[in-house]
């Protein structure tokens, strides 16, 4: 070889990196889409921590990254309309957020190739997600917001001291609900605590369903359900009228002089757990062996509003002075 046709070769190489490198610079990000059940503050925290997770570990929004965000202002009957339009979009990914959105999501995906990561879903092996907490299923794995109900008793006891009867709302109709009732049956035994449970399924039914729970509980824990919690201000007002204090799975309803106290899953780190999942699978691991993920004990956080609780007649317990957990 001459000379001139090395150096010509060697022009044609750098020229072709140079072309590879600039064709990898330019290439399109990766498309996520995002369903939503509706706007709250849990949810949407749920939503900032996963993209959160995905910038920590390289996918940088707009350039790495984007987005196709939606929800259905919690109208189950558009949800399927909602994953149909995201699923149209051709997105690497599906984040689902609930469990009526996963499930349905699940259904209308199978056998898509477009693997689908959960989040603020608390059962998700009773909502048949996944076959056990052990392993994901076929194209879907995630992260739950299953509260440690013992946890939440321990602090009902210290913050209403005397406190035996546990007043459980609860949507029947909705598979987390009724699976965080279960689990309050389970551990109420050993928590000292009598289950008082009422089933509401329509917020029109809140005043008077909550109101029946007058003189047969002593406090009322309102889990993240997809029907409470965006009533909560109703289901609080019911409560007040019935003389018993609320502990909420959300602590925005504390701050905003709603309810008097929560112990609530950091619902950001629960969109962490999910979008640390999701960096996974995008770098091609199989949702089928990767395990849903629950919140860790020190996941949650106790918040107390001293204001709320004169209300209902209640002083804050000594042992909260410094908890560093007191709205004023």
């Amino acid at each position: 070889m001459t000379r001139k046709s090395a150096l010509w070769l060697r022009g044609l190489a750098a020229a072709g990196a140079l072309f590879f490198s600039l064709g990898a610079a330019n290439a399109d990000p990766i498309r996520i889409g995002i369903a939503n059940f509706g706007e709250h503050p849990q949810l949407n925290a749920a939503i900032e921590g996963f993209k959160q997770a995905l910038t920590d570990n390289g996918y940088e929004e707009g350039k790495d990254v984007v987005y196709s965000e939606s929800h259905t202002n919690f109208d189950a009957s558009l949800v399927p309309q909602m994953i149909a339009k995201l699923q149209a979009e051709k997105p690497a990914l599906l984040f689902t957020v609930t469990t009526p959105v996963s499930q349905i999501a699940k259904k209308a995906l199978a056998g898509s190739g477009i693997p689908i990561v959960f989040s603020a879903v608390t059962d998700p092996v009773a909502a048949k997600l996944v076959p056990s907490m052990e392993a994901g299923d076929e194209g879907m794995t995630g992260a739950t917001d299953l509260q440690d109900i013992a946890a939440v008793m321990e602090f009902a006891k210290k913050l209403v001291p005397g406190a035996k009867r546990f007043g459980q709302p609860y949507n029947p109709g909705e598979a987390n609900d009724v699976a965080l009732l279960e689990k309050v049956k389970e551990v109420a035994t050993n928590a000292g605590f009598e289950v008082v449970e009422v089933g509401v399924d329509n917020v029109n039914d809140i005043q008077q369903r909550i109101a029946s729970l007058a003189g047969k509980a002593d406090v009322i824990y309102t889990p993240s359900s997809n029907l409470l919690q965006p009533a909560i201000a109703a289901v609080a007002a019911a409560a007040r009228q019935a003389g018993i204090p609320i502990i909420n799975s959300d602590e925005s309803a504390v701050n905003d002089g709603i309810v008097p106290a929560s112990l609530a899953v950091n619902f950001h780190q629960v969109g962490m757990n999910a979008g640390k999942i999701a960096v996974d699978i995008l770098k091609g691991a199989d949702p089928k062996t990767i395990a849903p993920v629950n919140p860790a004990y020190e996941d949650h956080a106790p918040r107390i509003s001293r204001k709320v609780m004169a209300e209902f007649g209640l002083t804050i317990p000594d042992e909260f002075a410094d908890c560093g957990c007191i709205a004023e």
